[in-house]
């Protein structure tokens, strides 16, 4: 049972940061090389969630991690408010679409989890219609796994109620981060005991487990993302196609 209160947003205590830093410079060459692997063989893709509170390094994290793997093979999709088109289908029509093809690496920043998580915040869905939601996200990720040979990693950016402030202010303090500034972003920040609550609901009810990722420090972020992936991709085993018979 998840319960975010009780995860720490800061790596253990006593961690050597250069030793981590110097691991995760190893892991990112090493994802990049498994990267290319995939597009080449084109037997397995992957699909990447990330998700957290407004502040939590989505952007940097989808930079600093798949620095070395080649963009002809990775993708990178952001949901925003549904159209008036995808409000008129299934909640899950637009994000089916995104779905990777065997050979890509899709990063979601964000995703269908905020179909249940600002929807059911802030009263547009019920209880019940997150439920159902709920269930939909989970044989939605099944299909794509069995059906597709998808991996689907799932990360939570893990961020302090105390950092996430520090986050926000510098998108004000800092010219360079302006354009990142968002005022409703301080005001959904009022609503952060209810979408602590959402979460855990969907965690604890994921058929595909989250790996929740401590963010206050990046650099500790960026390993234990790149340390996931890496090991997961690993056991694929995958290989280079051999000359084809003429």
């Amino acid at each position: 049972m998840i319960k975010l209160s009780e995860i720490p947003t800061t790596p253990p205590p006593h961690i050597d940061e250069e030793k981590i830093k110097d691991e995760t410079k190893r892991l990112v060459d090493r994802l990049g090389k498994l990267q290319q692997v995939m597009y080449a063989e084109r037997k397995h893709s992957a699909l990447i969630i990330l998700q957290g509170m407004d502040g939590s390094g989505k952007d940097g994290a989808a930079k600093q991690v798949f620095e070395q793997c080649h963009h002809y093979g990775v993708q990178v999709y952001s949901f925003k408010k549904p159209s008036e088109e995808e409000f008129a289908h299934d909640f899950l029509w637009r994000v089916h679409k995104q779905a990777p093809q065997k050979g890509m690496i899709q990063l979601f920043n964000r995703s269908h989890y905020e179909d249940i998580l600002i929807q059911w915040v802030h009263g547009w869905i019920d209880d019940q219609r997150a439920e159902q939601r709920m269930k939909a996200i989970n044989a939605f990720e099944e299909l794509l796994t069995f059906d597709n040979n998808t991996l689907v990693f799932k990360f939570y950016l893990h961020i302090s109620y105390e950092q996430q402030a520090k986050e926000l202010q510098e998108r004000i303090d800092e010219p360079d981060k302006h354009w990142k500034h968002n005022p409703g972003d301080w005001k959904e920040r009022e609503h952060w005991a209810d979408y602590m609550r959402c979460y855990e609901y969907a965690f604890n009810h994921s058929s595909i487990p989250w790996t929740i990722v401590p963010v206050d420090k990046r650099w500790y972020r960026d390993y234990i993302i790149a340390k996931t992936l890496v090991e997961r991709l690993e056991k694929l085993q995958m290989e280079y196609p051999p000359l084809p018979v003429e």
